[in-house]
């Protein structure tokens, strides 16, 4: 398995019913739980949105530029799904931001596609309209369908990010030591970030979960960690 889709398409077939991405954010009590179909659902959704209704193309670079959150998994599966690339660069195609990036990225909504995420439950709209030329996500995401198949489908030797192809993800992936086969990794890192990346690609290749915790207050951690039945933890 050596894109993002085979990955994915493999999970679905073995447990589509498992949970892949739980996610709480310890300011406002938000617990979200994603699983392997309802991902995959939400990654079908936003592929559309990026590439059927923007017109997004293959090879385009695409920046998430958001905090550690559940939509930050599903825009990294839509961008690998769509052959795009993820990337760190300040001058990307498109770019997929929260509130707190907005300001940074609305001028340049006339010469970069910009999506903005208000990151309130459920991913609904902003509460105000959001500046001329940026695109809300809690908008323009539900009436996206639930499948998706690219015209021209990536393969394993696309890029995926700045530095790796897909095939080099996914090779990483499998044998990263993160969490075990089937593992459940508690992570407080951003899993749209570079750094980050491996907390959602090794779980989802290894048949295993991430719990995502943001802004996490380190006395309330351990009992996510057994509330969860977390298996490892990141950092370490």
């Amino acid at each position: 398995m050596t894109t993002f889709s085979e990955v994915l398409s493999e999970r679905l077939r073995r447990d589509p019913g498992q949970p892949l991405v739980t996610f709480y954010d310890d300011a406002t009590g938000e617990r979200v739980e994603l699983s392997v179909t309802t991902y995959a659902n939400w990654v079908a959704k936003a592929s559309s949105l990026l590439v059927d209704e923007l017109g997004l193309e293959r090879g385009m670079r695409l920046r998430v530029d958001l905090p550690p959150h559940w939509l930050g998994t599903v825009f990294v599966g839509a961008a690998w799904n769509a052959g795009l690339v993820l990337t760190a660069a300040d001058d990307p195609d498109a770019v997929v931001c929260g509130p707190e990036a907005l300001a940074r990225w609305a001028p340049r909504a006339a010469a970069t596609t910009v999506l903005a995420c208000s990151l309130l439950p459920l991913g609904v709209r902003f509460a105000e309209p959001v500046p001329v030329g940026v695109h809300d996500v809690g908008v323009e995401i539900w009436s996206q369908p639930d499948a998706f198949a690219p015209w021209d489908p990536p393969t394993a030797d696309d890029a995926a990010t700045d530095t790796q192809s897909q095939g080099e993800v996914w090779t990483t992936a499998a044998a990263g030591t993160l969490v075990a086969d089937g593992g459940r990794l508690l992570s407080v890192a951003n899993p749209a970030s570079p750094p980050g990346v491996a907390t959602f690609t090794e779980p989802l290749a290894r048949n295993g979960s991430l719990v995502l915790v943001a802004r996490a207050e380190p006395e309330r951690l351990e009992a996510t960690y057994v509330a969860e039945r977390a298996t490892a933890r990141f950092p370490a």
